[in-house]
């Protein structure tokens, strides 16, 4: 039986919220110019910490703090790569990933003990910043002083030199609120999940990306990706079980549509969007 429509917009907003966040994170820093594969990494290290500190503490504001706090260090250990010492930046990205998942599993091993029930936030916050700050943050980047030093840096960090900004102080900004809207969807993610592992994530961070770049590097539209990518996660749940033509569909199909629908969808889309011009330059 098919679920109510009500049921359906439900999940659909529960899973793209914390693909929203993320692709947001992605825009501030490619906005500016730096090319960021590692929102996947600091939205596991985020989902990891917020429930190590909040079990520890009992507190999940604290664990929350801490979350955004390790997403943080996680940009500007990106930033610092790749604008002080010129590491490649999609070699910067990747190492930041591999960073996270080789380290979940150990902090929870150490710091986490067995059978520990963290504590977690109600989810209608993490929704309200959702689907809001995309809003708020296209408002900002076109009226505000940052958020057309931020645009301008993006577009042509030599021209934006030229008249007096520093591309790397305005990266350094872009960065940190990367971490804080990756630390944000890595808590909701564990909010989702509710135990910590390192495949908790599941390709959500590319997925962001992947909505980033078909948003043409736009808040408002990456948010409307988001949400097709979190309908069809949605979707996936309720074609559980069904079959077509007769033949029964394996649950592991059902299971991949998301990431198919990426891949068309990039591959369809990706040519015909324009990247900031600045994207990767010094």
């Amino acid at each position: 039986m098919p679920l109510p429509i009500e049921v359906l917009a439900a999940a659909t907003a529960a899973r793209a919220a914390p693909l929203a966040l993320a692709a947001l994170g992605g825009y501030t820093s490619e906005r500016a110019g730096v090319i960021n594969i590692g929102l996947e990494g600091k939205m596991l290290t985020a989902a990891c910490l917020t429930a190590v500190i909040g079990a520890r503490t009992g507190n999940a504001m604290l664990g929350l703090a801490a979350g955004i706090a390790a997403a943080i260090c996680l940009s500007l250990f990106h930033w610092l790569a790749t604008q002080t010492f010129r590491v490649d930046h999609v070699i910067s990205g990747m190492a930041i990933n591999a960073i996270a998942f080789g380290g979940v599993n150990t902090i929870a091993a150490k710091f986490l003990d067995p059978g520990a029930t963290p504590p977690r936030l109600p989810d209608p916050p993490f929704l309200i910043l959702a689907f809001g700050l995309p809003i708020l943050v296209a408002y900002g980047v076109s009226r505000t002083r940052a958020g057309l030093r931020l645009q301008a840096v993006g577009s042509d960090p030599e021209k934006a030199r030229l008249v007096g900004l520093n591309p790397v102080w305005v990266r350094f900004g872009g960065l940190v609120l990367t971490g804080v809207f990756t630390g944000l969807s890595g808590a909701l993610i564990f909010n989702g999940v509710g135990n910590l592992t390192d495949t908790m994530t599941a390709g959500r961070g590319y997925i962001a990306l992947a909505a980033l770049i078909l948003g043409g590097w736009r808040p408002i539209p990456a948010l409307l990706a988001c949400l097709l990518f979190g309908f069809l996660e949605a979707l996936q749940l309720v074609l559980q079980g069904t079959s077509i033509g007769g033949v029964q569909i394996p649950t592991e199909a059902w299971n991949a549509l998301p990431y198919l629908a990426t891949v068309v969808a990039l591959a369809g889309f990706v040519g015909k969007t324009r990247a900031p011009a600045g994207l990767g330059k010094p």
